[in-house]
């Protein structure tokens, strides 16, 4: 597994655009299997960490409203960066990417988070 997530982790690192830092972590322990940043003074762990938070609120809020209804993602647009939750399908993992803003491609972004996303589903289930 330690591999194929290192992998993973260069494979994002090389092919993203304005990529600052990605993990991919567990929605119900919250551990973190993998974490990477390029920007020192950026905790990828601490972020995803909060962002679990983010993701686990939203379930609430679907559950409370009553919809019948799955997460595929959540955006957060920030002035300067763009932070991606990009839930499994199976609701067990979860892969958190920051992104410079100014240089980031929305679309070839969730394209790859998609397929990332399949072969992690793949690969620790």
């Amino acid at each position: 597994m330690s591999n194929f997530l290192e992998q993973f982790t260069k494979d994002v690192r090389a092919n993203v655009p304005g990529y600052i830092a990605v993990t991919v972590t567990e929605v119900s322990s919250g551990v973190c299997y993998v974490s990477d940043s390029a920007d020192e003074n950026f905790d990828p762990e601490i972020a995803s960490a909060y962002n679990l938070e983010v993701a686990k609120a939203k379930y609430n809020a679907i559950e409370a409203l009553g919809l019948d209804s799955q997460i595929q993602d959540i955006i957060i647009t920030l002035n300067n960066q763009i932070h991606m939750i990009d839930i499994s399908e199976n609701r067990e993992y979860f892969i958190y990417l920051a992104v410079d803003s100014s240089k980031a491609n929305m679309g070839m972004t969730r394209a790859l988070l998609k397929k990332y996303k399949k072969d992690i589903v793949a690969e620790l289930s």
